[in-house]
């Protein structure tokens, strides 16, 4: 642990150093050079200026594989870690020199692609110079539709050159030199310092015509990863419970719908915005606006609010729960303050550390399902083994259950609200179908491995979360259950200040507390912006304790999330997006198979919402399962 603590810090650090500096910098010229001349560099540099073998040896691990490094990765991750936004939140761009990123790379890597990393480093090392604030909209969950471009009469060109800004695709060429686009006539609301810049570029179509694109700059392997982190979550601690409600049949083919269903949504979301002739498209916000104007938007950030607030209390609730089976002398409302306690300090962190931390929590989620795994093959008898099976049946014991194993079973495929941000943040876009394809597989195959093995370990037992089945009995290894706790005690503390961060960040901008809401002559004193900050995080996380202890049942939280808002954000809204945005070009059977799943997932939902919020007795249900 020491080792990789001081690793993270150095770590962070230096990507701190290499991405956040002051924007105001002297401007540099750009001078592409490879890693290990840098390293050659600083090996045969003056004695007074050597650098320790520990830093060398450190940045020769940041930087191996090119394109895949270590460092690419952390900043692809970060990047994905932003995605998740409420309020509108414009992103920082950046200048690059005109070259085509849309040509085929087998792995994603080439000498160009060691240049374009170490123009990246310099680029943002040094921000003052081709900044272009302004010159593209807001780059987050929501509200980047509205540029700041529109006080000059256009959303489509940029602030003294008239050039569109589009998505890097099709055949173009190279263009020696990016117009300096100062930032000093633009007044717009100011970016968020925490965000890695977007990258613009200015190529010349097939047509001779000069435009500024936004250049992707997560290869296919980042993709698959931002992906997976984002899939990966609690959701499949109930999908044994969702089992147990659905029965074999019911359950497994719900999961293979459900699964298929997102997969293919997922694909739709990147069609619609390729078809779009607006270059400003970067979120699913932006997506609804084109759509069905300014009103989806607020609906769409509504939801995202909804969403966010639910992961949040049932991160609370899995916290109190599962410590509560270890640990009963103390009881869960005490787990839940002490939740809150813990959780309030860890929401004052940056994003590049709540991004880094975010990566245990999926770690974590990992090693809860494979120590359920080596549970369930170390226990002999039953209950709890998978060599001594609990009895199951093909159709449900109570048919009144299979509504509420609907958001049970699709809670796991919440992903498309970053979705389209991932899509754009792609070196090759043409890859994007091929990643969610590995994508899906990779998750479908670790969720329906954990729901088949837990529905065989417990049965009619199951609980609300594997987790706490596995805690309340004996006959496992000490040494798994206490590994357990603490893994299931990280997913908390890591994830839920991430969820939070964009509640808070919009509570912020509502209330004037945040720079960006208000003008610099009316802005808050930094002492009354403090104090605001600490109040209002304290109260958020006392909200989701509050909330948490009035719905303390994991598997009404996760079905209200499955049923209404994973249906809603992942399946409903963008098929209407799809079938409104390219309508023009879909074919009639296309067009009746969208239209046919939107009724079904239209159903399901109503069905699944209801039944989150019938009583559990009126669904032949114990009080508490």
């Amino acid at each position: 642990m020491c080792s990789l603590s001081s690793y993270h810090s150095l770590f962070w650090a230096n990507l701190h150093r290499d991405h956040f500096d002051d924007v105001n910098q002297p401007r540099q010229t750009y001078r592409p050079t490879n890693k290990s001349k840098k390293l050659k560099e600083a090996n045969d540099a003056p004695p007074g200026h050597n650098r320790s073998s520990l830093s060398l040896g450190l940045d020769a691990i940041r930087y191996a594989g090119g394109v895949n490094s270590l460092d690419n990765f952390a900043r692809s991750w970060t990047r994905a870690a932003g995605y998740f936004e409420i309020a509108p939140s414009r992103q920082p761009v950046v200048a690059v020199p005109g070259s085509s990123r849309d040509e085929e790379s087998p792995e994603d890597s080439s000498a160009i692609d060691d240049d374009y990393d170490e123009y990246h480093s310099d680029a943002t090392t040094t921000r003052g110079r081709g900044r272009i604030d302004g010159a593209a909209s807001s780059f987050g969950s929501y509200g980047s539709f509205t540029s700041p471009l529109s006080r000059y009469g256009t959303m489509d060109s940029l602030p003294q050159t008239g050039l569109p800004i589009g998505r890097l695709g099709g055949a173009v060429r190279h263009v020696p030199e990016v117009q300096d686009l100062p930032a000093s006539n633009i007044g717009v609301v100011p970016a968020d310092k925490e965000r890695e810049p977007l990258l613009v570029k200015a190529v010349v179509t097939e047509e001779g015509k000069v435009e500024h694109v936004i250049v992707g700059q997560s290869t296919l392997p980042q993709t698959v990863f931002n992906s997976v982190n984002v899939l990966i979550g609690i959701g499949l601690l109930s999908l044994p419970l969702g089992l147990r409600y659905s029965g074999w049949l019911i359950g497994i083919i719900f999961i293979l719908f459900s699964a298929g269903v997102t997969k293919y949504t997922a694909k739709l979301l990147a069609r619609c915005l390729d078809k779009s002739t607006n270059p400003h498209l970067v979120t699913y916000s932006d997506i609804a606006y084109i759509a069905f104007g300014h009103k989806s938007r607020v609906c769409v950030s509504v939801l995202f609010s909804l969403e966010l607030m639910a992961a949040c209390v049932a991160l609370v609730v899995l916290f109190a729960d599962s410590l509560h089976g270890l640990f009963p002398q103390i009881d869960k409302l005490q787990w839940k303050i002490i939740a809150g306690v813990v959780l309030t300090p860890l929401s004052f962190l940056p994003l590049r550390v709540l991004s880094f931390s975010s990566i245990l929590g999926i770690v974590s989620t990992f090693s809860i399902a494979m120590i359920v795994f080596m549970d369930g093959w170390i226990k002999p008898e039953a209950p709890g083994s998978l060599r001594d099976p609990m009895p199951t049946y093909l159709f449900p014991q109570s048919w009144w259950t299979v509504p509420l194993s609907f958001g049970l079973l699709m809670s796991p495929w919440g992903g498309h609200s970053v979705f389209p941000n991932i899509y754009k943040d792609m070196r090759h876009p043409k890859k994007y179908n091929k990643a969610v394809d590995i994508t899906y597989g990779f998750t479908f195959f670790l969720d329906m491995a954990l729901a088949i093995t837990g529905i065989l370990m417990f049965g009619d037992g199951a609980a609300d979360e594997i987790t706490y089945n596995i805690l309340a009995l004996d006959g496992y290894p000490k040494g798994l259950s206490v590994a357990m706790v603490v893994f299931i005690a990280m997913i908390p503390l890591t994830k839920t200040p991430l969820n939070s961060r964009p509640i808070i960040t919009t509570i912020e901008i509502m209330l004037g507390v945040d720079p960006r809401a208000l003008p610099e002559g009316q802005r808050m004193t930094p002492f009354n912006e403090g104090i605001m900050k600490i109040v209002i995080r304290i109260m958020v996380n006392i909200v989701f304790v509050i909330v948490a202890i009035q719905f303390p049942s994991f598997d009404r939280i996760m079905a209200f999330l499955g049923s209404f808002l994973c249906f809603t954000i992942c399946v409903i809204l963008p098929l209407l997006f799809y079938l409104k945005i390219c309508a023009a070009e879909i074919s009639r059977k296309e067009r009746i198979s969208c239209w046919v799943l939107l009724v079904v997932s239209t159903i399901f939902a109503a069905i699944g919402t209801v039944a989150a919020f019938v009583p559990k007795e009126s669904l032949g249900l114990g009080v508490s399962v």
